[in-house]
């Protein structure tokens, strides 16, 4: 039989982990590897990984075509992703109808971050990793980030190391392991095996990987487009603390969240590419007519640091700078988290619940008052209130082409309104780690915002 407990070995169930995992994030200054270490190891990893990234028209493209009839943009192999069209119909909120693009990725794909103890604490293998989209090449990602076409070899190019202790991980050694979707606003029902797994002392760093405490990386959030997308979702689906107090009970939240994903009628209807209402494609873009949202853009990648040299691929590029914010206030002490069941047309359930507020202000120039007060309150709290986190961060550099949102965390005094607003609730930080445990239920933006909560709220 496998040992259950004893060192070495991580489970939800032990009544330890939780400690552990506090008092590797207490080790700010790093134990196997010190601050100055760990400085010189990323400078010499972001001069190492050289990657150029070249727009190009959709004629230059190799292995990617536009497919006959559907105008689908299609990989060769049938496999990775394809960009296709969605219609979309929602019987709520000031759009009820509209079509856009959507990236179709059937494939689960993994994200996993390695844990293992040294000289008693807690540490995680983190990789430097450079993606074509991200606006500043080399980030802090998970231990392995990997689609299924690349895990399996699809493009013929090196294997994609630690996947075995992933793939083989025994039961005794995973400490999270569930599904998350990505952004419900540009993928189509897209999900990620989200994994934490414990390892034993015959795993060791390779040149692109480095052992850092919880500390070090919560440090690295703080850092504009330091740590990756897939390294912030993983990360806030450690386990916490147990959830005790709060505005609801958890049998609250959970009744709260299932009325809100049974209510709304949400249709979609995915359809060709080509065509597409309020679209148009030129011979470098897919783009809106207005001018605003995204568009679909084609690169060139040379790269020495990743499974093949060189690849073309399509990637969509956001229109604006996002906003991405979350209210905390404390009620009789104990701090909350202010969330909303938001519709996007991607998820697999109608909702999932998102920051305070979420989006593009671009985008909601033409909407009511309404629609765009919430970004001029996200500036009012950052000018007036405690503002407990700020940074810049990128989305998935694998798909997105220079994402970039303002990430905020504002705790607000006890003048902000304890009631809320239709479609929001306040959540602790330890119902939110609860919920993390389960799939579907957090979008990635509020995914991201948890696992920077936890780093200033101890």
């Amino acid at each position: 039989m496998p040992p259950t407990t004893g060192p070495g070995v991580l489970r939800q169930e032990d009544p330890r982990l939780t400690e552990r995992l506090a008092q590797s994030a207490r080790a700010v200054d790093g134990v196997a590897t010190g601050a100055e270490e760990f400085a010189k190891w990323f400078a010499d990893r972001c001069a190492s990984q050289s990657q150029d990234v070249t727009p190009i028209p959709f004629r230059s493209m190799r292995n990617w075509t536009f497919a006959s009839g559907t105008g689908n943009l299609v990989h060769d192999s049938g496999r990775f992703f394809t960009v296709a069209g969605l219609d979309v119909r929602v019987d709520r909120g000031p759009v009820r109808e509209w079509s856009q693009p959507i990236i179709l990725q059937q494939e689960i794909g993994l994200l996993g971050i390695a844990v293992r103890e040294i000289d008693g604490v807690l540490h995680l293998l983190m990789q430097a990793k450079t993606e074509p989209g991200n606006p500043n090449g080399v980030q802090l990602s998970p231990t392995v980030q990997a689609t299924k076409s690349n895990y399996t070899g699809v493009h013929r190019g090196r294997g994609v190391p630690y996947i075995e202790h992933f793939r083989d991980a025994e039961p005794h050694r995973v400490v999270a392991d569930v599904l998350q979707s990505e952004h419900g606003a540009w993928f189509y029902r897209k999900r990620n095996r989200n994994m934490v797994i414990e390892v034993g002392p015959e795993v060791e760093a390779g040149e692109d990987f480095c052992w850092l405490t919880l500390g070090q990386v919560q440090e690295q959030l703080r850092i504009d487009h330091r740590v990756n997308m897939d390294a912030r979702t993983v990360l806030s689906c450690l386990p916490g603390a147990e959830p005790a107090g709060g505005v609801h009970t958890g049998t609250e939240l959970l009744n709260w969240i299932t009325t809100h994903q049974a209510m709304p009628d949400v249709e979609t209807e995915v359809v060709g590419l080509a065509g597409l209402p309020g679209w148009r494609r030129t011979e470098d873009a897919v783009s809106h007519e207005s001018g605003a949202f995204f568009s679909v853009r084609a690169v060139d990648v040379v790269a020495n640091s990743r499974e093949v040299s060189g690849w073309s691929q399509p990637l969509i590029e956001p229109h604006g700078l996002g906003v991405v914010s979350l209210i905390v206030k404390r009620f009789d002490g104990v701090l909350h988290a202010l969330l909303r069941a938001r519709i996007e047309p991607g998820y697999i359930d109608a909702i999932e619940l998102a920051p305070t507020v979420q989006g593009t202000p671009e985008n909601y120039a033409g909407l009511p008052d309404e629609e765009r007060q919430p970004f001029a309150d996200v500036e009012r709290h950052l000018a007036h209130d405690t503002v407990l986190f700020d940074a810049e961060m990128s989305e998935e550099g694998g798909r997105f082409y220079h994402s970039r949102s303002r990430y905020t965390i504002v705790e607000v005094g006890a003048d902000y309104p304890d009631q809320e607003p239709p479609g929001f609730r306040w959540v602790t930080v330890p119902q939110l780690s609860w919920l993390l445990q389960h799939r579907h239920y957090l979008n990635v933006q509020a995914r991201s915002l948890v696992a920077c909560l936890r780093a200033v709220a101890g």
